[in-house]
């Protein structure tokens, strides 16, 4: 009995020692205290899709959530409750200088659409109606022509997985999902997942990131349907503080502060948000349409500041751009500070490496049409017993060069 309880006083005293260790661990590339600058001739603004409250499958009131968003200095936030035809406009607006919009998520067929609508269109209230809507939608070959953006939730979750070809109707996809990571990393190893458990209550930060793998099968999607058109990639919280269904009424887990700092997408705009709801509303919802943003895992730090462009002599194509090919076009990236850690600028040509650089600035001629995106990739030294570990920090949307 006096061997079990000294080896069980000795385990818990390790567990503290290792512990502290983590909790003093900051896996950040850029320093935290740095002012961030807007890069040069934009304006970035920061945002998170893809957020549910109480009010459907989540565990916080809007106002809660709206309160934890501006905790870490979101610019715009968007809650998508699940499958709501009226959406509750009190909320929507500015909440000092967040401004916070009101949109959905639907169930369509064995898959999760999020459906943005600048000019706030009723949807039918009839479930038939309202899948008929969608699937009118979804047929459509030229998404760009229309308004609202439809974005396929992800993607490739079990059971709700698309089957065949994408509709020509979709804008885009999520490529960064913090919930798809988890499920993945559970389907990899579960001691795996719940080592990365023990480790939450030290250091969130180590405790997600240790378990984050490039989301290869949504890229090679994405990068398969640019080729014969337009297609978006964001980022999603998939936000509801339900990690553990069995302790949903003891505790919010992880908690929306959390899940909000992990990624969001980062809308460049040449002109800046003004406070006026329906202007700035507008500007958001045509940038994120466009694909002009930036998808960050700001786990890693905030790379506002951040820039890549096309150019073609003196005119500035931002990114998301499509264009005519001429030999003039150069594609250009910046980062607002070099990393502490070793990374890599990577552009990449139709879905492959076209041109790599350990520096901070990348410039390239563009040899020919194509698709052309940014990727920056870092690799911070993660706590025993994990080590160096490659993670991307930054993925661009494309340039569209025919």
């Amino acid at each position: 009995m006096t061997k079990t309880i000294m080896s069980l006083t000795a385990l818990f005293l390790f567990y503290l020692i290792y512990g502290f260790y983590l909790s003093q661990v900051d896996l950040a590339v850029v320093p935290p205290n740095l002012k961030r600058e807007n890069p040069p001739g934009f304006y970035d603004y920061r945002g998170v899709t893809n957020v549910r409250s109480e009010l459907s499958s989540g565990l916080s009131s809007p106002l809660e959530i709206v309160a934890d968003a501006k905790k870490i200095g979101l610019d715009f936030l968007i809650l998508t409750d699940a499958n709501q035809v009226e959406h509750p406009k009190q909320y929507v607006g500015y909440h000092g200088n967040l401004l916070v919009m009101v949109e959905g998520e639907y169930s369509f067929l064995d898959s999760r659409l999020l459906f943005y609508s600048p000019q706030n269109e009723s949807l039918p209230n009839e479930a038939g109606e309202l899948n008929l809507f969608f699937t009118d939608l979804l047929s459509q070959k030229q998404p760009e022509r229309r308004e609202n953006i439809l974005v396929l939730a992800e993607p490739f979750r079990d059971g709700q997985t698309w089957q065949g070809n994408l509709h020509p109707g979709v804008d885009g996809i999520e490529i960064v999902n913090p919930k798809s990571i988890s499920r993945n990393a559970w389907k990899r190893s579960k001691i795996d997942v719940l080592w990365s458990l023990v480790v939450y209550p030290f250091n969130p930060q180590v405790s997600f990131l240790r378990l984050f793998r490039e989301p290869r099968e949504e890229i090679i999607l994405w990068d398969k349907i640019s080729q014969d058109r337009r297609l978006t990639a964001f980022s999603g919280a998939d936000a509801s503080a339900r990690a553990i269904p069995l302790a949903n009424y003891l505790m919010k887990f992880p908690s929306y502060q959390k899940t909000l700092e992990v990624t969001s997408n980062h809308v460049l705009l040449e002109s800046e948000l003004t406070g006026n709801l329906q202007k700035d509303r507008q500007k958001i919802f045509s940038a994120l349409k466009k694909g002009q943003f930036y998808v960050a895992l700001d786990l890693l730090g905030d790379p506002k500041g951040f820039l890549s462009t096309l150019t073609d002599r003196d005119k500035v194509y931002p990114i998301g751009s499509a264009v005519k090919y001429n030999k003039n076009l150069r594609i250009q990236a910046k980062l607002p500070i070099e990393p502490r850690d070793f990374y890599e600028i990577v552009l990449f040509k139709n879905g492959e490496r076209e041109l790599t650089v350990n520096q901070p600035e990348l410039n390239y001629e563009v040899k020919g049409p194509g698709r052309y995106r940014i990727v920056v990739r870092v690799s911070p030294t993660l706590p025993i017993p994990d080590g160096k570990k490659w993670i991307t920090w930054i993925y661009t949307n494309n340039y569209y060069i025919d």
